[in-house]
């Protein structure tokens, strides 16, 4: 029997792509052996309706495209980029799954989607269709992060497992506020990525 192929999902608005992700894509790779893992940005996002003073989905698709291009094991999927209607989890991986039934998916998040994990669209179609692959945070205790990852996985009957990442605290919002008051992110977003934000003119105010 053919072993399937383990791919990894970043998932996001990449609003913009920072070190963070890039970090976090990497150790999910290294520390799951994973084969690839693909950065998927969310076109419409249920949580982020308001985006106004944010970069176009074609900026951020650029971004990505150049934060990752030197790196034989991240691609760009740009299945997500849905026009209309909102962008569900449970929607995107149950199509991830019917189209390449040859795959396994880890669907990487951060400590606080495991804490917020019962409000989210039909989680437990999400638990059933990717093993979640969760990032701890110096917010949470190991133990607290421990006893939430169980509880986790006794309700939904799904694969949560723990992926140790440095903690690297840094939010897309935050590095758009720097830009916009010209403020240095310099080593928090690529070389790549910062020219193009500032050939751009993106997050000025």
């Amino acid at each position: 029997m053919t072993q399937r192929r383990k791919i990894g999902i970043m998932g996001g608005t990449f609003d913009p792509i920072h070190i963070g992700h890039l970090i976090l894509g990497e150790e999910a790779f290294r520390q799951l052996q994973l084969d690839q893992v693909l950065y998927m940005p969310a076109g419409n996002p249920p949580h982020k309706r308001n985006r106004t003073g944010r970069a176009s989905d074609e900026d951020r698709v650029e971004m990505i495209r150049r934060a990752i291009g030197g790196n034989p094991h991240f691609d760009l999927s740009l299945l997500d980029m849905k026009e209309e209607g909102y962008s569900y989890t449970y929607l995107l991986l149950e199509e991830l799954n019917e189209k390449h039934p040859d795959c396994e998916f880890y669907f990487i998040m951060g400590a606080d989607s495991l804490v917020d994990f019962d409000t989210w669209m039909k989680p437990e179609r999400v638990a059933q269709a990717a093993h979640l692959v969760v990032a701890t945070r110096n917010q949470m205790s190991s133990g607290d992060f421990e006893s939430l990852l169980m509880r986790r996985r006794e309700q939904y009957h799904g694969d949560f497992l723990r992926l140790d990442t440095p903690n690297l605290d840094i939010s897309s919002q935050h590095l758009r506020e720097l830009v916009g008051t010209g403020a240095s992110v310099r080593y928090y977003i690529p070389d790549s990525v910062l020219t193009y934000i500032q050939e751009k003119s993106l997050y000025r105010v």
